[in-house]
């Protein structure tokens, strides 16, 4: 996380103990065995691209890389089911079935730099998850290392009713509970047709009244992206200004995209919708995940980064409004804008950016926490939820209690207690400390 790089600013990051290349569930569950029993810490690391803290070395700890956990392990195309060894790049995995004219559906901003045990470990979002969902609808069975070295694999069926999920139990513990070593996915055969389409609107509330009538009535484009103003501005240079920027693109066989594409079009038109140029489309499909990196913007002297919540229908505009007012009043800022990139029935999330410029190199850090706290604050009072796909890390910690409840962490703990006693596995993670809750009542 950005935090990290400030206060190591000028010192260096500090080297772990040691570093295991595991290229087997067998090497993995060799080393949590070994640690267990010297009381030794171990950090799973994927392919670092997470930015909210989630891995963390110290020199006491051992590094443990799962990248050797790489390639496909076996595909069934007819069943539409495809296995991956957990340190396999995303765009390496979605590459791999494309040769068989599927899809994972998958396709998160970091799909070039991390990994499909990674998407596990964090619950991540793709980009058309509108359509293909995230990543627990796309899971369908996990091999997960223990704490104690033993091995766990989930049954490979479409549906189980054979008490608790265990796989929900580690999509979203961020290394804490088990080493993610395999993933299989449910597949999707690659769509026959693919169709942009754009619409400005006067009013952001406008934009997500759209959202909201095409989710209600059963449409499911893949990529459903509302941009503020400001962020219609900075993304289009021609789009009007004062204007929202919704982004649509239509996606299956030729006659459902076609008909997404008339259906949403007219919902969007009857919310004061707009029609504008479909090349915006490809334009953001071309340029998607091109951001500069948090080092280039660190040495112009601001403070940028991204947090995303989600919240209801009922509270999408007011959360809009809380968090972006809270963000401003932060000495030092400049602006803060925010986009609508996952929709669902229910609700929208809504994925924040902020730059400041403190102006003194050493305030960088205290205002960027100051920055955190306050949307944080503002979110937690506006009843949304605390993140939606970046995971809790360190960054989010100390508040999850607000979304869980005293009660909730409580379970957490429990949990880690049964499996991991001394707490080696990723310590400091997603867990608040106990002083920091507030007790259930």
């Amino acid at each position: 996380m950005l935090a990290e790089l400030l206060d190591l600013a000028g010192k260096g990051a500090p080297l772990p103990r040691a570093v295991v290349l595991a290229e087997s569930a067998a090497d993995v569950s060799a080393t949590l065995r070994i640690c267990r029993a010297t009381r030794t810490s171990v950090v799973p690391f994927g392919g670092g691209s997470g930015v909210c803290g989630g891995v963390e070395l110290s020199e006491s700890a051992i590094a443990l890389s799962t990248r050797g956990l790489a390639g496909l392990v076996d595909l069934d195309p007819t069943a539409l089911v495809a296995t991956f060894g957990a340190g396999t790049l995303g765009i390496d995995a979605e590459r791999r079935v494309e040769q068989e004219g599927l899809t994972l559906g998958h396709w998160p901003q970091s799909v070039e730099l991390s990994t499909v045990g990674g998407w596990v470990a964090t619950r991540a979002s793709g980009q058309y998850s509108t359509l293909y969902g995230n990543i627990e609808d796309l899971v369908l069975a996990l091999e997960v290392v223990l704490p104690d070295g033993t091995l766990l694999r989930t049954r490979r069926t479409p549906r189980a009713a054979a008490g608790p999920d265990l796989r929900q139990l580690f999509l979203g513990s961020e290394g804490t509970l088990g080493v993610v070593t395999e993933v299989t996915f449910s597949a999707w055969p690659r769509p026959e047709a693919s169709v942009g389409q754009a619409f400005a609107f006067a009013r952001l509330s406008d934009g997500l009244e759209a959202i909201r009538q095409a989710l209600r009535a059963g449409f499911r484009p893949p990529v459903v992206r509302l941009y503020d103003a400001a962020e219609a501005k900075r993304f289009a240079s021609w789009c009007p200004d004062g204007r929202a920027l919704l982004l649509l693109l239509h996606e299956g066989p030729r006659a459902i995209a076609l008909a997404s594409l008339a259906g949403v079009g007219s919902l969007a038109r009857a919310a004061g919708g707009v029609e504008t140029d479909s090349a915006a489309v490809a334009h953001w499909l071309e340029h998607r995940n091109r951001v500069p990196s948090f080092r280039e913007l660190l040495e112009r002297g601001l403070v940028v980064d991204t947090l995303e919540v989600a919240a209801t229908w009922d509270r999408v505009v007011p959360l809009y409004d809380a968090v972006t007012q809270a963000l401003r009043e932060v000495p030092g800022v400049l602006t803060a804008t925010a986009h609508s990139s996952h929709s669902y029935r229910s609700g929208t999330n809504l994925y924040f950016t902020f730059v400041a410029r403190p102006g003194d190199h050493g305030a960088m850090a205290a205002c960027y926490r100051e920055c955190w706290r306050r949307a944080m604050e503002a979110t937690v009072a506006s009843g949304a939820g605390i993140a939606h796909h970046h995971g809790i890390g360190r960054v989010r910690r100390d508040v999850l209690a607000s979304e869980i409840g005293a009660a909730g962490v409580g379970v957490l703990r429990a949990v880690k207690r049964a499996l991991d006693p001394d707490d080696l596995l990723n310590p400091g993670v997603l867990l608040p400390d106990a002083s920091e809750v507030p007790a259930a009542r």
